[in-house]
């Protein structure tokens, strides 16, 4: 099972400061008997449009149900989406944006006003203490991260209204779905047997990022996809995208769907994951109700060993440089550095040899070679104890060498538990109820666009 924590690095990744936040295997475009049919409103194919809406023009604010939304609610959260993709989202991208963003408001907010109707509070200590941790985990004071969000665009305000209605809403649906979810013991056996019968064979950890759209509206949704391809394949964050613009549930979760296997996946998109490589993203591809671009994160086998499971204790040395410094500038202190790593004879004389190059050294004992860059995994697999690797980095970051002091191998996996597998079950379809529930929200909502 996998959890959600927030960190440092989730953290802009998510676009968000909650602490918690819903976690949902589900693919997007499973249609079920609640789904609405396009079909069903028979529109014919020649219409005459009376009255004139330009499409150029586009609405920033909103009132849901009286509840208003201010420009400045857009741009602090906008912020936070813009900061997930290193600031290198076109101006094009950002309207876009700001569009998406407009309408994931609304939804907190009928989210925040439907636990009001149900008489669900969350306390202003609660938020503060969800604010207070995500603040220790960037090591900042709570007044020092408001600060920092500040200097973002954002707001300590528009992220502890996010945490509010995250909060709200799990315990809405802690009330009004999760009761009425059940698992029997013959479901999860059955799913334990598959695991077993399927034992060594390949699974995939993807991300999922669902538009949905009608026959009619396929080639905008397509033009849509391809513009989020483009923009990610740019360097910006698929989770970042997913949680702005994928209409299914686990866009809370950065669009990520955990570990599969390809016959787990609607057969569109099995047929594309077992082709991409780690790290590559798909181009659209055309599913019932719309269209979904999936990411593959990474790749094991079923139950068993990955080498890149293994644990390691590294010490890594680091030489940084003064701002501004040209890469002339860093050459020879980036020469000495490479030189200075020669002389390394274990992790016995690393403060030695760090002494004499002038670069500093962290310990970490818990570092998993998949979780390091896909550079250096395959360069870890193939490393003894003692030996570093070359050096890599940049100016602005500093340049750095790994030495590795000790590997602890993984031990053969049994695959989920009994619990964790029931409890997986129960988080899908309580993200399909909860799904179905916000549709009918908006639904009934009064909404006043200025």
């Amino acid at each position: 099972m996998r959890g959600t924590k927030v960190s440092r690095k989730t953290f802009w990744m998510m676009a968000a400061a909650s602490a918690v936040a819903l976690a949902a295997p589900l693919t997007g475009q499973t249609v079920g008997e609640d789904e609405d049919v396009a079909g069903s409103l028979n529109i014919p194919k020649d219409i005459t449009v009376f009255g004139n809406r330009d499409p150029n023009v586009r609405t920033a604010t909103a009132i849901v149900n009286g509840t208003i939304i201010t420009q400045t609610d857009i741009d602090q959260r906008l912020a936070l989406v813009v900061a997930a993709n290193g600031g290198r989202i076109p101006d094009e991208e950002v309207e876009r944006l700001r569009l998406q963003v407009l309408r994931n408001l609304i939804d907190e907010t009928l989210q925040i006003q439907e636990a009001a109707a149900q008489k669900v509070e969350v306390t202003k200590e609660e938020v503060q203490q969800t604010y207070d941790r995500v603040a220790s985990n960037f090591r900042k004071s709570p007044r020092d991260f408001a600060k920092f969000l500040r200097e973002k665009g954002s707001s300590e305000s528009s992220i502890k209204r996010q945490i509010e209605g995250e909060a709200a809403w799990r315990r809405v649906l802690s009330r009004r779905v999760e009761p009425f979810v059940a698992v029997s013991d013959e479901e999860v056996n059955a799913i334990i047997a598959r695991l077993q019968a399927a034992k060594g064979a390949n699974e995939y950890h993807v991300g999922e990022i669902f538009l949905s759209a009608t026959p009619e509206s396929m080639g905008a949704a397509n033009d849509n996809a391809n513009r989020i391809i483009d923009q990610i394949r740019k360097g910006a964050s698929f989770a970042a995208y997913a949680r702005q613009f994928s209409e299914a549930s686990t866009a809370a979760v950065g669009g990520d769907l955990g570990w599969v296997r390809a016959e787990q996946l609607p057969e569109q998109l099995s047929a594309v994951v077992t082709t991409l490589g780690s790290g590559q993203i798909s181009a659209p591809i055309a599913v019932p109700g719309g269209y979904s671009v999936i990411l593959l994160i990474d790749k094991r086998q079923v139950l068993g060993v990955d080498p890149r499971d293994a644990t390691l204790l590294l010490k890594q040395l680091t030489v940084t440089f003064p701002p501004g410094s040209t890469q002339a500038q860093a050459t020879p202190k980036v020469q000495a550095f490479a030189a200075g790593l020669k002389d390394i004879r274990g992790c016995g004389n690393v403060a030695e040899v760090a002494a004499k190059i002038g670069a500093d050294v962290v310990n970490n004992d818990q570092m998993r070679i998949r979780d390091l860059p896909p550079q250096l995994q395959d360069m870890m697999l193939g490393m003894q104890v003692g030996e570093s690797t070359p050096p890599f980095g940049s100016l602005t970051d500093g340049v750095r060498a790994l030495v590795l002091c000790g590997r602890d191998d993984p031990a053969p996996s049994n695959g989920p538990s009994f619990d964790q597998i029931q409890s997986q079950i129960e988080q899908e379809r309580v993200n399909r109820r909860a799904q179905r529930y916000l549709r009918d929200l908006r639904r009934d909502a009064v909404i006043e666009y200025r």
